[in-house]
């Protein structure tokens, strides 16, 4: 076994079994429901194969952080510039996470409040807005605040402002739901078209993404996925985007752990190419649920303002974990940890093609791999529900050109990450891609349904009973005793 950098904090495994003891005591004492649940929910997770691109393990120090009485303070503002009083230790809270997201990311500026990854791409889109569209129009009016705008004034900004275009990657081809698409908020604010990837190899075409920008003149041009298998030249995209004058903006979320870590550099690293970067802070990141804008600059007023504009009031026992799993990110042994990240994806590729599955673009040179599982007969659907069932968790994803749609799907996408916390090298990973190809082997289709499967008697106990091998090697938070 290629032993893995720990996930940080388990060398006080003592010290979290005892906080957590205690802290579920207490939850029993009101609701034991939800203790029994979240007791649950560990061994669950100690027990399956966790490939979710998306989903990772924080640390105890991070988990520990987000149950504070910081929790119980609003805190609406910014740093020095708040809307309620005794905002002080929040004040210290924010600066920090803040300050170890620029030294981290080597940014001019960095903005913690978001919830989500959602609300940092609302929060980036609006500030793109208020600079691009807003701050003009106030100053031909001779304004300084919209509230001094007139009636005909406003209404003319507000048809400017819900009048733009924004250009991102397709959702069959990689991109997210919340670069623009209709069933998005997203797709409600701008008129949205899409590039895709060359329908031969998966690859980004930049020469089409270019001329898709020259024809369409959009506002803001956005890079980056969430089940794309390689990376993308920043410097690229940001030539594209200064040729037709689009802001471009970057959405990081996926891949930000192989950026702190410095996987991704010099033309890989979206932070000194992009106007403005967003990330979500777990994922790859190995942090709370959260969001974080990072920006250049000519944004950093714009983004500031985040709270009202579009956030409400800020999670403050989230920001400081947000600090806890950045300080974390800042240690050496963290950029150890984002190398082994890509180095098990390329395991896992080359395990599924030395057994003949088909993966699109044929490999991965980030942390991502996706399956196409039409060479098994099968829809997305049922091969998650059948992974599923012999203890191997993973998410159906489209796939370009999916010929199944986005619900049942063609693909299976795969991340590394979480795996990689574990302890899992490149022979483990190998170890995985002959399990899930056991298991895809061994699922039939069931009558015409797209989800309806039937896995050959043996298969989930064969899988699961290896699996535990595995994952008794690699205990999650190993010492947690509860």
């Amino acid at each position: 076994m290629t032993s893995s950098a720990p996930a940080p904090g388990t060398e006080c495994a003592d010290t979290a079994s005892t906080a957590y003891r205690a802290a579920l005591q207490v939850i029993e004492s009101v609701e034991p429901r939800i203790a029994a649940a979240t007791r649950k929910e560990l061994a669950d997770q100690r027990d399956s194969l966790k490939l979710i691109a998306s989903e990772n393990y924080a640390s105890p120090a991070v988990l520990l952080t987000m149950g504070s009485w910081l929790s119980d303070k609003y805190a609406e503002g910014t740093v020095g510039h708040r809307f309620y009083a005794g905002c002080q230790n929040v004040d210290t809270v924010e600066s920090v996470a803040a300050e170890h997201a620029r030294e981290l990311f080597g940014a001019p500026y960095a903005y913690v409040q978001p919830h989500s990854g959602i609300d940092a791409n609302l929060v980036a889109y609006w500030a793109i807005l208020a600079s691009r569209v807003e701050a003009p129009s106030l100053a031909e009016a001779g304004a300084r605040h919209v509230n001094d705008l007139s009636e005909k004034d406003w209404e003319e900004l507000r048809h400017k402002l819900g009048n733009q275009r924004l250009l991102g990657m397709s959702l069959d081809a990689g991109g997210h739901l919340t670069h623009g698409f209709r069933p998005n908020i997203s797709g409600k604010m701008f008129s949205q078209h899409s590039y895709g990837t060359d329908p031969d190899s998966g690859l980004l075409d930049y020469d089409a993404v270019a001329a898709a920008a020259r024809e369409f003149k959009p506002l803001i041009l956005v890079a980056g996925y969430s089940a794309y298998p390689r990376r993308i030249n920043f410097a690229t995209m940001r030539e594209i985007a200064d040729e037709v004058g689009a802001t471009l903006m970057v959405d990081m979320a996926h891949f930000a752990g192989l950026v702190a870590g410095k996987v991704f550099t010099g033309n890989d690293d979206p932070v000194p190419h992009a106007h403005v970067t967003t990330t979500t802070t777990h994922k790859s990141l190995r942090g709370p649920r959260g969001g974080l804008v990072l920006a250049q600059q000519e944004y950093a007023d714009a983004v500031d303002k985040g709270c009202p504009m579009v956030l409400g009031g800020p999670l403050p026992h989230v920001m400081a974990a947000k600090a806890v799993a950045l300080a974390e990110a800042r240690q050496p042994a963290f950029r150890v940890y984002a190398q082994r990240i890509a180095e098990n994806a390329k395991a896992l590729a080359d395990g599924f093609l030395r057994r003949g599955a088909r993966l699109v673009t044929g490999g991965t040179d980030n942390h991502i791999v996706l399956l196409d599982v039409t060479s098994f007969g099968l829809t997305g659907r049922q091969a998650e529900s059948a992974l599923l069932e012999a203890g191997v968790v993973t998410n159906r994803n489209s796939i370009p050109a999916d010929p199944n749609g986005a619900w049942y799907t063609s693909g299976i996408r795969f991340g590394t990450p979480a795996l990689t916390t574990r302890g899992f090298g490149v022979a483990e990973f190998d170890r995985v891609a002959e399990l899930v190809v056991d298991v895809l082997t061994n699922t039939q289709p069931e009558g015409s349904s797209k989800a309806r499967y039937r896995l050959a008697d043996g298969t989930a106990e064969r899988v699961r009973a290896a699996a535990a091998e595995l994952l008794a090697a690699n205990p999650l938070y190993p010492g947690l005793a509860l």
